[in-house]
């Protein structure tokens, strides 16, 4: 009897079993099934050939010259610049503006003097009779001509400088300074005695009288040469020299 419920108990468990293991095999399986297909799928399409150079495409090919591109390639593009090449540029013009404005400023002036010295009256020292009435007659000559501090040339002079040079003409060495010019000769007792030709000077300026109370003088950079009255000395004193 022992035996039997054995041999029952022995055949229930092997039947357990074998039902188990028919039960787990099916989710095995497809779980198998499900794990291929995943593997097995593909994202892109398999490449029909493999590509040897691999920067083939990015390399640049070469365009025939006479290629026509509708007119593009003859459009003018225009340059911009920075603004400091725009400044640099603006302060150049400028300079060369002022520079070429000096320069034409400048033979202007050279002309002038060219003209002025081109038209200095010659004198004929052996032709001079020497009078005073003369010498303020040839002063007058000179209205017009260029006021230069230290100068005593027609080019330029100042006032003692062109009574110098004015009395040189006619064979006379005077003092370069207007206040050595205020001693030399005889002295004029005043105005109302003064003759044309006769030297009007104090330490600051100096001219020749020409007569009615009126000298010819060079004044200044301003008005250059040319004639005024007496008060041109500014009401300071001066001394009339007769040298002539």
């Amino acid at each position: 009897m022992t035996n039997v419920k054995n041999i029952i108990s022995t055949s229930v468990a092997v039947i357990a079993t074998g039902a188990m293991f028919a039960c787990v095999a099916p989710f095995a399986s497809a779980d198998s099934a499900q794990t291929s297909a995943v593997v097995s799928s593909r994202s892109f399409p398999k490449a029909s050939s493999v590509k040897k150079n691999l920067f083939a495409e990015s390399t640049s090919t070469s365009v025939d010259e006479n290629s026509k591109w509708g007119g593009i390639e003859t459009l003018d593009v225009p340059q911009t610049e920075s603004q400091a090449e725009k400044e640099a540029a603006a302060a150049a013009a400028a300079q060369k503006a002022a520079d070429e404005a000096a320069a034409a400023q400048s033979a202007a002036a050279a002309a002038s003097r060219s003209e002025q010295r081109a038209s200095i009256p010659q004198v004929d020292l052996g032709k001079m009779t020497g009078t005073g009435a003369e010498l303020a007659s040839f002063s007058l000559k000179f209205q017009g001509y260029p006021y230069v501090a230290g100068g005593n040339t027609p080019a330029g002079w100042d006032c003692s400088g062109f009574v110098q040079y004015v009395f040189s003409q006619f064979g006379i060495s005077l003092p370069r300074t207007s206040g050595a010019q205020a001693t030399v000769g005889t002295p004029v007792a005043s105005l109302a005695d003064a003759k044309p030709g006769d030297i009007l000077a104090n330490g600051t300026h100096a001219a020749i009288y020409i007569g009615n109370g009126q000298v010819m003088n060079a004044m200044n950079p301003v008005q250059g040469t040319a004639v005024s009255d007496v008060s041109v000395f500014g009401g300071a004193g001066y001394s009339i020299r007769r040298v002539m």
